[in-house]
Formats: C-alpha cells, sequence, structure tokens
C-alpha cells in the first residue's frame, strides 16, 4: 500500500479523486453528483451506449472506466434508460464531458449523472488504469466529487479497504423490482419511439428479475411472447401460477452463486417440470449452477460491445462455427471445465475460450452469457430471442 509521502499531491483544479484499496490516488475533475461512492473498478470498451451503461443494473456497486475518450457527445434523454434502480455508482473518463451534439438529447451527460446521483471524473489517464485492472484485476476502490475541491484521503482509503468487495455478494434483491409486472413496452424505431406490446399474445413468458434491462423484455415481444415480469424471489410454485409457456432467466449483478442460494432451487423444479428456459448472463450463470456447474470470479472481466464469440455446439448445424460480435457485462462466468455430461457448450469467447453459453441436453433450456438485445453486430444474435420464443408454438 502507498503510504502518505507516495501520495501524489492534490493539483489546484481537481475537484474529483479515485482512491483504491491499495493506496493508489489519482486527481483529476469531478463532474455529476457531489459526493463518493464505493465500488469495484472496471473497464468498458465500447464507444457508444455509455447511458444505457450507466442504467444497467448489472453494474450495481461498479464504477465504470470507459476506455474510448469522448464521452457525452450524443447527451442524455429518457428513451435510453435500461433500468430505472440502482446501477453504476460512477464513472472515469479521460477527457472533460463532450458538449452533446445530437437530436435526440434532452440534457447535458454531466446534467443527467447529477440528477440520477452519480459521480464522474475526468482527467484520469484511463489507459494505465485499464492496464492495471487487466494485470492486477478489478479493484475496489472508491470515486468522490466535491465542487471545492475537499477530500479526507486518508477515510476514503479506509472505505474501499474495508468494503468487501462483490464476490460473495447478493445484489439480484437490491435491483430487482418489487412487484410482479405486464410487461407493456414493445420494440424502439427511430420515427415512432417506443412500441405497445400486445397483452393477448402467445406464448405467454414469465421473466425473473435477478437486475433485467428493459430492452431484453422488448426484444422478447419482439420475437411474439406476451411477458409477465416477476421479482427475483418468487417461488416455483408462484411462476407456475400464471401458467407459462417459458420462464425467462434475466441478467443481474453480484456473485451467481450468493443469488443461486434462493433461485437455483427454482430453476431446478423448472427444469423438473421440463418447462423451456432461457437465461442471459447472469441467468445464464444460474441456469449453469442449476445444471450441476460451477462459476468462478474472472480476473478482469468482460465489458464492451466487441466480443466475438463462436457457435460451436453440435445443435447449430451448417452455423456451427459462425462468429458472432456481442455486448458483455460481467465479472463472473461459468467455468467449462465443470459442465456435467447433460449440459452442452454451445458458445465460447474468441477472447480468452471462456463459456459463452450452454445448453441442457433433453430440455428446452439454454442460456448465453452476453447480451442479444444490445444490438452490437447489430443483429448477430437476435436469433436467440426467435429460438426461444418461435420453438414455443
Amino acid at each position: 500500500m502507498a503510504d502518505a509521502a507516495s501520495t501524489p499531491a492534490q493539483p489546484k483544479d481537481a475537484t474529483g479523486v479515485l482512491v483504491l484499496a491499495d493506496g493508489t490516488v489519482m486527481w483529476g475533475r469531478g463532474f455529476g453528483a457531489n459526493g463518493d461512492a464505493v465500488g469495484e473498478v472496471c473497464f468498458n470498451t465500447s464507444m457508444t451506449g455509455y447511458q444505457e451503461v450507466m442504467t444497467d443494473p448489472s453494474y450495481a456497486a461498479q464504477i465504470v472506466t470507459f476506455t474510448f475518450p469522448h464521452i457525452g457527445n450524443v447527451g442524455a434523454n429518457g428513451e435510453d434508460i435500461e433500468g430505472k434502480v440502482e446501477s453504476a455508482v460512477g464513472c472515469v473518463v479521460r477527457e472533460d464531458v463532450t458538449m452533446a451534439a445530437n437530436f435526440r438529447s434532452e440534457q447535458t451527460f454531466t446534467d443527467w449523472m447529477a440528477a440520477n446521483n452519480k459521480i464522474g471524473i475526468s482527467g484520469i489517464d484511463t489507459r494505465a488504469l485499464t492496464r492495471r485492472i487487466r494485470q492486477s484485476g478489478a479493484p475496489n476502490a472508491v470515486i468522490a466529487h466535491s465542487a471545492e475541491g475537499q477530500f479526507d484521503i486518508p477515510a476514503l482509503l479506509k472505505r474501499a479497504q474495508e468494503w468487501a468487495g462483490l464476490e460473495g455478494m447478493d445484489l439480484a434483491q437490491r435491483v430487482t423490482r418489487g412487484n410482479q409486472e405486464n410487461w407493456e413496452g414493445g420494440y424502439w424505431t427511430l420515427e415512432a419511439g417506443y412500441g405497445r406490446a400486445a397483452r393477448d399474445a402467445t406464448p405467454h413468458v414469465v421473466a425473473i428479475d435477478y437486475g433485467a434491462k428493459d430492452n431484453i423484455f422488448r426484444n422478447l415481444v419482439k420475437a411474439g411472447a406476451k411477458v409477465t415480469v416477476v421479482p427475483a424471489k418468487t417461488s416455483f410454485d408462484d411462476i407456475m401460477a400464471l401458467k407459462p409457456d417459458a420462464v425467462f432467466l434475466s441478467n443481474g449483478p453480484g456473485d451467481p452463486a450468493a443469488t443461486g442460494a434462493y433461485a437455483v432451487p427454482v430453476i431446478k423444479a423448472l427444469l423438473d417440470k421440463d418447462v423451456p428456459l432461457f437465461g442471459i448472463c447472469l441467468g445464464h450463470q444460474m441456469l449453469a449452477l442449476a445444471a450441476g456447474a460451477k462459476t468462478t470470479k474472472m480476473h478482469q472481466g468482460h465489458r464492451g460491445a466487441n466480443h466475438p464469440v463462436q457457435r460451436v455446439g453440435e445443435g447449430w448445424g451448417e452455423t456451427t462455427g459462425l462468429v458472432e460480435i456481442t455486448s458483455m457485462n460481467h465479472g463472473f462466468a461459468v467455468d467449462g471445465d465443470t459442465l456435467p455430461d447433460g449440459v452442452e457448450e454451445t458458445h465460447v469467447s474468441l477472447f480468452d475460450g471462456s463459456n459463452c453459453g450452454i445448453a441442457v441436453k433433453g430440455k428446452k433450456a439454454f442460456g448465453v452469457q452476453y447480451h442479444p438485445e444490445a444490438s452490437p453486430g447489430p443483429q448477430d444474435s437476435f436469433y436467440l430471442f426467435e429460438k426461444f420464443v418461435g420453438g414455443l408454438g
């Protein structure tokens, strides 16, 4: 840990600071909300979609470092929000926030960050910080903004060091919705904005919300489903009382093994009843746990919109071997070496070979680690929604 003598002196214009748990202090210019917040520092390589990233519940208790240096150029608006619950606590950027210059902008990114109680800091060498994360893993840290430039560095360091971190943490209970909801939002188009879901549509998909991105539900609607969303701790009996044709397992933050303490028994019961299942990200990981595999904390995680994934499962026919460009956001992964005989690996990362998809043999149950609703390809992965909903007829 760095001692006080090695802490860089605070520059005169510094109104923001990032204090890592190892004692490293990085000064910058704060923006957004005043105050401080603790979380795990990760990096995201996406060139667009910063507002979607900052509102994705999967980023709860995390501080996002954007590797793309120019953030803020499209401003912020009410349509590009993925969730209205807890999400990223702050972000780190290289350059000062860019002036908004987009016809969809309703306010600047700086004003939006302040209004949503999120802390930002610019002027950080994000390349050096990203290399640090790649070499040493994602650190715990405190991000702070004071318009007057007043900081208690020892207190911030103590808070970063005492924070337990994401491993073993169940965050799904903090970000899930409190009540059952009939999903009404349709797919977005430039001319008309968001459409409306047809509540008389079939089949009926019950979606378990572990911290879901709203665009997932819109894609299920686009594929032809009627969607009912239920809280994370909804029981098996309550799910079956809704008479689902299938159940969707959503993305979300935190350690899948911790959330799995109450979620996995429900998923196992659904598998036993041969209910069709589709899981994304955290939902994929918990489906794997229910099927007998294990999950692990990753060194740096995968976060960005440029991750190549290859189809390797035998069930893809002539498209086996095809590569999709995918969007990812996860710090935990399914350990592919622990997949039991009854589970097939269907997708792998071409970055590091980690598991990115499974299918349970003899069941209509599959999951992927990435986010097909995020349109990185832009349509490389939409087939998954069609496969899920279309296979229910």
